[in-house]
């Protein structure tokens, strides 16, 4: 079993469900992994991108990864009878060397996506199911996983009018939690826009704030002082994903939950934030994001050395907002998944006719992880075939 044919497009993405507020240039990658497994008179194909929130990666696809999958003879697994993930994950890291992980995790993650999507297919099994399989856990997967809902970004004007807004359209499609973005403009304003947030929600406990790495330690440990009376979910990514120091500091200092992770790529950079992050098994959060940690098989290189050190499989939340990393909480049973229900369209979301009820979500049935379940995704998605390859 073989990959017969990659195909790569950058394209635009926007934080912002309102197309009249400017993108701000945030772009992602889109591939489609076409596999010589026919099924219906059609070969398979798996679908991928890049998640959100580091840019496009076409050179390194292009010019680096795609070309060793291509090159290769033989993907099957064990029993012959299907693509084999992990076989197609060590094809596209031969050569390369530890550290400088850049964002060649993030290539390496897209097209991985793709792969996962195209084995599920070819198993005619939903990715939560396949991937619970091949793992061990499928006596362990549940029927529905709790989301919240990630979004909140600083609008240009009427911020606190437009925020309002956002979470009351997030409220109404069934999220009782959700998540918003501070760090931007002072302390003052981050004030408010919590007030207005959780005047949608039930109570302070069910927002997280998410500071975007922003903050030095003064300012880190100045929002720590001011939001740790008022009870959120969590605070997340609070300083530079590498300032250690500061990061243990900061929480020393807040006692409530700190989430980090999203912005860390790679299992030797997870031991670091476990042994100088200062971080507490019994409150905090994980967030590293299964696509931009070289994919699935890099991220389960955390989880297992995670709930080695004595982490609950609770306490990780995927960062990435889409039906991947949703398949990826259900298969290892984790705390749950983001869910971007209006931002980074179309890649965020569920599938159109999901259903949010109470902060849940059941799982999607459909083969692979489901993009056909999205008209708009889907159709994107055909582009990519329509394309001279």
């Amino acid at each position: 079993m073989r990959i017969i044919d990659i195909r790569e497009r950058s394209v635009a993405i926007s934080r912002y469900a309102d197309p009249a507020v400017p993108p701000g240039g945030l772009t992602t990658s889109m591939v489609a992994v076409i596999t010589d497994v026919v099924r219906d008179g059609r070969p398979v194909v798996g679908y991928g991108f890049a998640s959100v929130g580091r840019y496009a990666q076409g050179g390194l696809i292009r010019e680096r990864f795609a070309p060793r999958l291509l090159a290769a003879t033989e993907f099957a697994d064990a029993a012959n009878t299907n693509l084999d993930p992990f076989r197609a994950w060590a094809a596209m890291m031969a050569g390369e060397k530890p550290g400088g992980h850049g964002e060649r995790c993030v290539a390496v993650g897209t097209l991985d996506m793709a792969v996962w999507d195209a084995a599920a297919k070819i198993a005619g099994l939903p990715l939560h199911r396949f991937l619970a399989d091949r793992l061990g856990r499928a006596d362990a997967v549940p029927d529905r996983v709790p989301v919240y809902a990630g979004g909140g970004y600083p609008y240009p004007s009427d911020d606190i009018a437009h925020l309002s807004d956002e979470m009351r359209r997030l409220a109404d499609l069934g999220y009782t939690r959700a998540k918003i973005k501070i760090g931007a403009a002072g302390l003052a304003q981050d004030l408010r826009r919590i007030e207005a947030a959780t005047a949608q929600l039930a109570a302070p406990s069910h927002l997280a704030v998410d500071a975007m790495n922003a903050y030095d330690r003064a300012s880190a440990l100045a929002a720590a002082a001011a939001l740790a009376p008022l009870g959120l979910w969590w605070f997340e990514d609070v300083c530079d994903p590498l300032d250690f120091p500061v990061q243990a500091e900061v929480a020393a200092a807040y006692p409530g939950p700190i989430a980090a992770g999203e912005a860390l790529f790679s299992v030797a950079e997870a031991r670091l934030l476990a042994r100088h992050g200062g971080l507490r098994r019994d409150r905090d959060i994980l967030l590293f994001d299964p696509v931009h940690c070289y994919g699935l098989p890099g991220y389960l290189q955390i989880a297992e050395h995670m709930v080695a050190d004595g982490w609950p499989r609770h306490a990780f939340w995927p960062h990435g907002g889409h039906l991947f990393t949703l398949h990826v909480a259900a298969a290892l049973g984790l705390g749950g998944a983001e869910v971007n229900p209006l931002c980074f369209q179309p890649f965020g979301g569920l599938t159109d006719d999901a259903v949010v009820t109470d902060g849940s979500v059941a799982l999607p049935d459909r083969p692979g992880i489901g993009f056909e379940g999205r008209a708009g995704l889907h159709r994107l998605f055909g582009t990519l075939l329509d394309a001279e390859g």
